[in-house]
């Protein structure tokens, strides 16, 4: 599966367990990481866990199984190394403590459709 489908599948999840302030970075030619990064927040832990399932959920029913998750039940911030797409779901305060999107300002903001 190319990263700019597998982009696609992820902020579909994201946006169906509501997602909030989500931003995507193209990081080809900048990150040899991965082409993608993506940030999302969650209102609370419980939905922090649902947006990461539905993730998972999504990507398995597009038969991509090459994927690991990072992080425990009492995280508030918990990642989702899908290759080439890399998700960082935060709870609101963890985003703002870490504010991860600085490391990828070399790369293109992507503009996403607001919900």
């Amino acid at each position: 599966m190319n990263s700019e489908k597998l982009l696609d599948i992820t902020l579909d999840a994201i946006s169906d367990r509501h997602g909030e302030a989500t931003e995507a970075y193209d990081m080809r030619g900048v990150s040899i990481l991965a082409d993608f990064y993506v940030a999302t927040s969650a209102s609370s832990n419980r939905q922090l866990h649902a947006l990461v399932n539905s993730i998972l959920d999504k990507v398995r029913e597009n038969d991509y199984h090459d994927y690991r998750v990072e992080g425990t039940r009492d995280s508030n911030w918990l990642l989702v190394d899908l290759g080439d797409v890399v998700v960082n779901i935060f709870t609101e305060d963890a985003r703002d403590f870490y504010g991860l999107e600085t490391l990828w300002s070399a790369g293109k903001k992507l503009d996403l459709p607001e919900e």
